[in-house]
C-alpha cells in the first residue's frame, strides 16, 4: 500500500456528510492510501511514502462530467461554433453540425482507417483538456469504435463508456424539416453491441472504466427499446442516459406523435426515475421557446428523482439558455454538469453555468457558484450512483485536484473557488490525481502527448473538411456551411 500526504494544504474543499455540502478547511493534511482518502486533519503522524508540500495549494474534489462526446467535438474546432439552422429554431444538431460530428469518411479521404485515427486523436485531446481543467471522471457518449475502451483507459481518467444506439436517424434534405428514417433491426443490433461494450468496460483491466446504457435520443427510440434499455441498466446496477428536450423541433415532434411533451411521454412509459439521466432537459413545457400550455415537466423530474445533465455552452451558441438552472435546483432536481461540446473545459463550464443561470433568472442570486460546483461534483456522482466521487472525505476515491495558489490569476486570494472558477480556470490546475495516481503533474498530462495529438487532429480535420460535400444533406462544402470569420485575401 502506498501512502501519500499533502502536507499542510493551505485550503481544502472538504465534504460534510451531515449537511451534504462542501465547506472550506485550512492548513490540514490530506492523506490517501492507494486509491482512497484515509485522513483529513492536521498533524498526520503515520508513515508516508510520498509527501507533497501543500502550503501553496488548494485541494479540490475532481469534477464529474456526465455528458460529453469526446470522439467528435474537437474535430470541429473552428467549424462548428457558429453553426445552427434558423429554420430549425437555431439548433445545429439535426443538420448543420452533422458533417463534423457524425459523418462517415468517404474512401477518397481516408475512409474507416482515417475515421479511427480521428476518433482516437479527438478522444485523447478532449481528455487532456478535461484533466487539465479539474475533471477526473467523464461519461463519453459515442458510437462504439475499435480501440475505444483502451484509448479511454490509457489516458488515466475515470471513464464511463456510453455506446449510443437508436432506431431512427435524422434526415434534413430540404433544410426546413426533420424527417426520421426508422430501421428497427439496425437499432436492435446496435443495442446488443452496446451491451457488449458496456460489459467489456466493466471488466477492463485498468479498473477505472464503467458504462452507461445510452439510447441516443428520445425522438429516435421506441418505447419498447427504451424500456428494455432501462431494464438492462438495472440488471447491471447501472444508469441509463439519453438526450431529451434538447431542441424545439424535437419537443414538437414528440407532441405531434403522442400529444405529450418528451418528459411527459417518458413518464407515461415508466422511464423516469433515479436510474435515468436526461441529457439537457432544456426545452421543458415551461420554456418560453416552446410556448406550451402545460406546466408539469419540472415537477415530474423532481417527483421521480430523475437527474439532468446541464451543458450550457453548446446551447448558448445557438442563443438558447435553460430557464433556469437555479429553479431546477430549488425544485429539488439533481442537476449534474457536462461539457457536451468543445472546449472540454469543466472549470469554464461551471463559470458559464453560473453566469447564464443568473441571466436566465434575471437575478444575481438566481444561481450561486457553490451550487453549480456541487452539481459539477456531487451532482454528477449522484447521477452515476456513486457516493465515493466528487467529494474530499475519508473513504472517498482519491480523485483530487491541486490548484497552484501562486498562479497570478488566483491572486489576490480570498476565496479560492471564486478565483479558480470565475478567473483562473485551467491555468491554476497544477496536479490531478485519479484513483490515487497522478495523471497531471506541473500542468502537464502524464499519459497524453498534446503536441502529437494536436498534429493528428489537424490531419483529421482536413479529411473531414474534404468529406463535407459527401455527407451534408444538401451537398455543401465546408466554406459554404461555415465561412471563415473574415474573408481571406485572394
Amino acid at each position: 500500500m502506498t501512502t501519500t500526504c499533502i502536507r499542510q494544504a493551505a485550503w481544502v474543499v472538504a465534504w460534510d456528510s451531515g449537511t451534504q455540502s462542501h465547506y472550506y478547511r485550512r492548513d490540514i493534511d490530506v492523506v490517501f492510501e492507494d486509491d482512497r482518502i484515509s485522513h483529513l486533519d492536521a498533524h498526520y503522524r503515520g508513515p508516508v511514502d510520498e509527501e507533497i508540500d501543500g502550503r501553496e495549494r488548494c485541494v479540490l474534489p475532481g469534477m464529474v462530467n456526465v455528458h460529453t462526446h469526446l470522439v467528435s467535438e474537437n474535430l470541429g474546432r473552428g467549424l462548428i461554433e457558429e453553426l445552427g439552422n434558423p429554420n430549425l429554431y437555431m439548433s445545429g444538431i439535426f443538420d448543420a453540425k452533422a458533417p463534423y460530428i457524425t459523418g462517415k469518411l468517404h474512401p477518397s479521404v481516408g475512409g474507416l482507417e482515417m475515421q479511427l485515427r480521428a476518433n482516437r486523436a479527438a478522444t485523447r485531446s478532449a481528455i487532456a483538456e478535461l484533466l487539465m481543467s479539474g475533471a477526473t471522471t467523464v461519461v463519453d457518449l459515442a458510437v462504439a469504435y475499435e480501440g475505444w475502451l483502451d484509448t479511454l483507459a490509457e489516458t488515466g481518467i475515470r471513464a464511463y463508456a456510453g455506446p449510443m444506439f437508436r432506431e431512427a436517424s435524422w434526415q434534413v434534405p430540404t433544410g426546413t424539416e426533420v424527417r426520421y428514417d426508422w430501421d428497427r433491426g439496425h437499432g436492435e443490433a446496435a443495442f446488443q453491441q452496446a451491451l457488449s461494450v458496456v460489459d467489456a468496460a466493466r471488466d477492463h483491466a485498468c479498473g477505472r472504466l464503467d458504462g452507461m446504457i445510452a439510447p441516443a435520443q428520445v425522438d429516435t427510440c421506441s418505447a419498447d427499446l427504451l424500456t428494455r434499455a432501462l431494464d438492462a441498466a438495472r440488471r447491471r446496477d447501472l444508469k441509463m442516459t439519453m438526450h431529451c428536450a434538447q431542441g424545439v423541433s424535437e419537443f414538437h415532434e414528440m407532441v405531434r406523435r403522442h400529444g405529450l411533451t418528451p418528459v411527459q411521454w417518458l413518464h407515461e412509459n415508466g422511464l423516469l426515475g433515479t436510474d435515468t439521466l436526461l441529457g439537457h432537459a432544456v426545452f421543458l413545457d415551461h420554456n418560453s421557446w416552446v410556448q406550451w400550455h402545460t406546466r408539469r415537466d419540472i415537477d415530474l423530474l423532481a417527483e421521480t428523482g430523475t437527474s439532468v445533465a446541464h451543458c450550457p455552452t453548446v446551447f448558448s451558441r445557438y442563443g438558447q439558455v435553460m430557464e433556469d438552472v437555479g429553479g431546477y435546483l430549488r425544485r429539488g432536481i439533481n442537476v449534474a454538469l457536462g461539457t457536451d461540446t468543445e472546449p472540454h473545459n469543466m472549470s469554464e463550464e461551471v463559470r458559464t453555468a453560473t453566469i447564464l443561470g443568473k441571466v436566465a433568472a434575471r437575478h444575481i442570486h438566481g444561481t450561486r457558484l457553490a451550487d453549480i460546483f456541487h452539481a459539477a461534483t456531487v451532482g454528477g456522482a449522484k447521477a452515476l450512483g456513486r457516493d465515493d466521487l466528487g467529494r474530499v472525505t475519508p473513504g472517498a476515491k482519491a480523485d483530487l485536484v491541486l490548484l497552484d495558489l501562486r498562479e497570478p490569476s488566483m491572486r489576490p486570494l480570498r476565496d479560492p473557488l471564486r478565483s479558480f472558477l470565475f478567473v483562473a480556470a485551467d491555468r491554476a490546475v497544477r496536479d490531478v490525481y485519479v484513483d490515487g495516481r497522478r495523471v497531471v503533474h506541473d500542468h502537464r498530462p502524464q499519459h497524453i502527448d498534446r503536441q502529437a495529438v494536436a498534429g493528428e487532429l489537424q490531419i483529421a480535420q482536413e479529411a473531414f473538411i474534404k468529406n463535407t460535400p459527401y455527407v451534408d444533406f444538401q451537398g455543401r462544402n465546408a466554406d459554404q456551411l461555415s465561412p471563415l470569420s473574415f474573408p481571406l485575401e485572394t
